[in-house]
């Protein structure tokens, strides 16, 4: 990546050809904010304006994102053998850095694997929008999330001062999110660490800050990684439900449901044992007084049904969408699966 002052990166501004975007209603006012809160210069700013474009395929995309698919369809384009397989030599190439953040923040390495394998197909495509011009476009053209996208747009104009970005250079989705975890630019400038030690914080060309950042980004908003917390009952006894020990805290579990179950409130999270109460028992042996959300999922003719837990949630932190959450979990069980040694067949000799 090409890194430059912001100053002497005004002269491309002044080559570029303006385009309608300055025009946009709220620029100057947005202008004046930046100047009075952050000490921006205002000949720089309304230069970097007079560059940002308005893009309309920016409008397109955030109107139907990917999950307005049926689940079958979303599934599919991440939990499939390509994503399995390279997600398998990126764990490999990077198996210290994983184990080390995995000790550090306590979240799984295959989970950190699976969102980076979901965002950006392990940093394989990281977005063709320019920032600029997307944050630009949503800040000022799409009313339904001005006010969340005109502070990420003031949040990417302070991460490229700090970082000495190219503004003109960096690319990333059409939401505006950044580098190899998609980070949004207020994320960037919070949760990313360096992970490398190389004393700078890059998440568009470096894999283990990448690694770090999610580990950390996940733990904040509150990753659980101790599961000694639900093997005993609220009195201190050993909980009744038997044989129900497990090493770390579940993200989600299918559940068995009863056929007279879905009337009434299924949303409400609730214990196990209330939910077993209510006709819907997982398909694995838990803590009955672990707390789940009921969701469910469309599959074919009928319905698929999960538990899912406070780890679940936490994804949901990163894309707030169940189907991002479960893609993310479902992807990382089956890197986890397709890492597990298989015995070798036994050899048969020919007899002498």
């Amino acid at each position: 990546m090409k890194i430059i002052p912001i100053i002497p990166f005004l002269a491309l501004f002044l080559a570029a050809t303006p385009v309608c975007a300055v025009t946009l209603p709220g620029i100057p006012q947005f202008i004046d904010e930046m100047v009075a809160k952050h000490k921006f210069k205002r000949a720089e700013l309304e230069k970097v304006f007079e560059v940002a474009q308005e893009v309309p395929a920016v409008i397109d995309a955030i109107s139907k994102p990917p999950t307005s698919k049926p689940w079958l369809e979303y599934r599919a384009n991440f939990v499939n053998p390509q994503r399995i397989k390279m997600g398998l030599a990126f764990w490999h190439k990077y198996r210290n850095t994983l184990r080390r953040a995995e000790q550090k923040y306590g979240v799984p390495q295959d989970i950190i694997v699976a969102v980076i394998g979901v965002e950006t197909i392990y940093g394989q495509d990281a977005g063709n929008f320019r920032t600029l011009d997307a944050l630009t476009t949503l800040a000022f053209e799409y009313p339904q999330r001005a006010d969340f996208f005109r502070s990420e747009l003031e949040n990417f104009l302070l991460l490229a001062r700090e970082q000495q970005f190219d503004l003109l250079s960096i690319r990333g989705s059409y939401a505006g999110a950044l580098g190899i975890p998609q980070f949004m630019p207020s994320s960037y400038r919070v949760y990313a660490v360096d992970f490398n030690g190389n004393r700078r914080i890059n998440l568009l060309g470096e894999e283990r800050d990448a690694i770090g950042s999610v580990a950390n980004f996940l733990k904040v908003f509150g990753w659980n990684s101790d599961a000694s917390e639900f093997s005993h009952t609220s009195d201190g006894g050993k909980h009744p439900h038997k044989g129900a020990a497990f090493e770390i805290p579940p993200v989600a579990v299918q559940a068995q449901v009863s056929e007279q179950v879905c009337a009434g409130d299924i949303t409400t999270p609730r214990t196990l044992a209330a939910w077993s109460d209510a006709g819907i028992v997982p398909g694995e042996n838990l803590p009955d007084n672990l707390v789940a959300r009921l969701i469910d999922f469309t599959v074919g003719e009928g319905k698929e049904f999960w538990l899912v837990f406070n780890n679940f949630d936490v994804i949901t932190r990163y894309n707030n969408s169940d189907y991002y959450a479960m893609t993310v979990f479902q992807l990382a069980e089956a890197l986890k699966e397709a890492r597990k040694p298989h015995p070798r067949k036994a050899i048969r000799r020919a007899p002498l």
